[in-house]
């Protein structure tokens, strides 16, 4: 399964019931309108980049990639980083509030990194072992 893919299954699960109205296709395609992608794959590199650089949450973006507790962010930061008007298209072309779709991506995006990295860098290659055994946990 591709990274992509997998962030797409996990914030349809972050939503709960809100989230069995949506396919995995339409949130692949809005996911890949929001966040950094390379050839169509998503690309954690350059997300978690956005964090530690212009968004200025350098030791948020750590918790995520260490093998401590993940540090919450809160939507409306989420949105500062991500760009207002581009969570809002996101939620747009899923039929959800913003504050859905922002709530959702906060809790997904801390889990999906943390699942893709060890001893604070990310894995290689697309999806990683711990990703897999993530995702087979919601499933």
């Amino acid at each position: 399964m591709s990274l992509i893919n997998m962030a797409a299954q996990l914030f349809i699960s972050k939503l709960g019931g809100t989230g069995e109205q949506l396919d995995t296709g339409s949130v692949v395609a809005a996911l890949q309108n929001l966040l950094p992608t390379e050839g169509g794959e998503l690309d954690l590199s350059a997300l978690v980049g956005q964090f530690t650089s212009g968004g200025g949450l350098a030791d948020l973006a750590s918790s995520w990639l260490g093998g401590g507790d993940n540090e919450a962010i809160s939507p409306s930061t989420l949105m500062d980083v991500l760009g207002n008007d581009q969570v809002s298209e996101f939620a747009g072309q899923l039929g959800l509030g913003e504050d859905t779709a922002a709530e959702g991506l906060a809790q997904m995006i801390p889990e999906l990194i943390d699942g893709n990295s060890e001893g604070g860098d990310l894995l290689g290659g697309a999806v990683g072992d711990m990703a897999k055994g993530m995702l087979g946990k919601l499933f």
